[in-house]
This record gives C-alpha cells, sequence and structure tokens, in this order.
C-alpha cells in the first residue's frame, strides 16, 4: 500500500544515491557538458545567424528563412514546429525585430558596420530575446532522450534523462532511489528556468501586448 507520506522518513535514498550510485553522478556531469555545450553552440551560431535573418537584406533572405521551417520537420525536430509557432506567437522567436531600425541607422551613419551594429547595440537590446532562448534551449538539451539514445552508442556517455531508462540502475523495488534521482535530476532545470524566468515573463508580456 503507498501512503502520501511515509511512515518513517528516511534520507537512506538519498544517501545511497549520493555515496553508492556512481554511474548517477557519471551521467549527471554527462549531461551538464552536453547541455552546456549545445546552449553555447546555440548561442554562438543562433544569435548571429538571427540577426542576419532579422536586420541584414539579402538575396534568398526568404528562402533561407523558409528552409530553416522545413529542417525542423527532420526527424527529432518534429516537434520544433509547435514550439516555433508558440514562441512567435509570443514574441520570443524574433527578439531582434524589435531593435529601433532608426538606431541602428544613426549607428551606420556615425560608421559602425554590420558587425558592430550587432555587437554593440543588437545584443544588448536582444539580451530577453537571447537568455529566454537559451533558457529553452537548456531545458530541451537536458531532457532529451532520443537523440543521444541514437547517437550515442556507449553507456558511458549517457546523460541523466537515460539515467531511469536503464534497468541496471533502477527497478521496481528502488522507489526511494528513484524519487531521490527524480529531484536530482529536476534541480538544475529548476534553477535554470529560475534564472530564465524575467526575461520569459517578459516576452510573454510583450508578444500579449503585440497582438
Amino acid at each position: 500500500v503507498w501512503h502520501l507520506l511515509p511512515d518513517w522518513p528516511t534520507l537512506e535514498p538519498l544517501l545511497t544515491l549520493l555515496l553508492d550510485t556512481p554511474q548517477f553522478f557519471v551521467m549527471f556531469w554527462n549531461s551538464i557538458g552536453q547541455s552546456v555545450a549545445q546552449v553555447a553552440g546555440n548561442l554562438l551560431v543562433g544569435a548571429p545567424a538571427a540577426w542576419a535573418i532579422s536586420r541584414l537584406r539579402f538575396r534568398g533572405r526568404s528562402m533561407v528563412r523558409g528552409l530553416y521551417i522545413v529542417l525542423m520537420l527532420l526527424p527529432f525536430q518534429v516537434t520544433m514546429v509547435p514550439s516555433y509557432l508558440i514562441l512567435r506567437q509570443f514574441g520570443l522567436e524574433r527578439g531582434f525585430d524589435t531593435v529601433p531600425r532608426e538606431v541602428l541607422e544613426s549607428a551606420s551613419i556615425d560608421g559602425a558596420n554590420q558587425w558592430q551594429r550587432f555587437w554593440r547595440i543588437g545584443i544588448p537590446l536582444g539580451i530577453p530575446g537571447l537568455i529566454s532562448a537559451l533558457t529553452l534551449g537548456f531545458l530541451d538539451a537536458w531532457n532529451a532522450i532520443e537523440q543521444p539514445m541514437t547517437f550515442l552508442e556507449s553507456p558511458q556517455y549517457w546523460p541523466l534523462s537515460l539515467f531511469f531508462t536503464d534497468p541496471a540502475n533502477l527497478d521496481t523495488k528502488q522507489l526511494g532511489l528513484a524519487m531521490a534521482a527524480s529531484l536530482w535530476m529536476l534541480l538544475p532545470s529548476i534553477l535554470a528556468f529560475r534564472f530564465g524566468q524575467t526575461y520569459l515573463e517578459a516576452g510573454l508580456t510583450k508578444g500579449a501586448v503585440k497582438g
């Protein structure tokens, strides 16, 4: 019989997880490394690409934007389509579009090149959108299951999201250990969401006002 509260509260499952489950820490740090790498890659590549699509006028710009949407339909990307629509509706996807064109024109008259306008104007004014995208990107990377299971052949490189899928780690008789592992896995997601909450709310408010 499962009770709402345990008859004898104990920290034994947490101690077992932290002291006697080395594979948990291996997968935990794998998750940290993979998530941080993906978020850093998104920042280094995604921010300049978003600026170019938003602010530069070049031949084939509409084709590039359309190609980006088409690529979302590839395997593992299907769920990105509704995510894109939601972000666009809330005003979180196209953050650089909010940068006043008059400011960019004034900077251009003062002699600022495209890189300087991006770095000194676009980045500071686009911080809310960037942090919102990084927060959501971290949450997606942290909770990824299909991608690491497919591309990482060796379990020693698996992230923490696959910890619960391996019967060697947990079974039905280790409910306490599973709960402790679940709470520990939620901690980075909670911290990331708490850090980006203000910017996510700002984006939602902006999208509501725009609508």
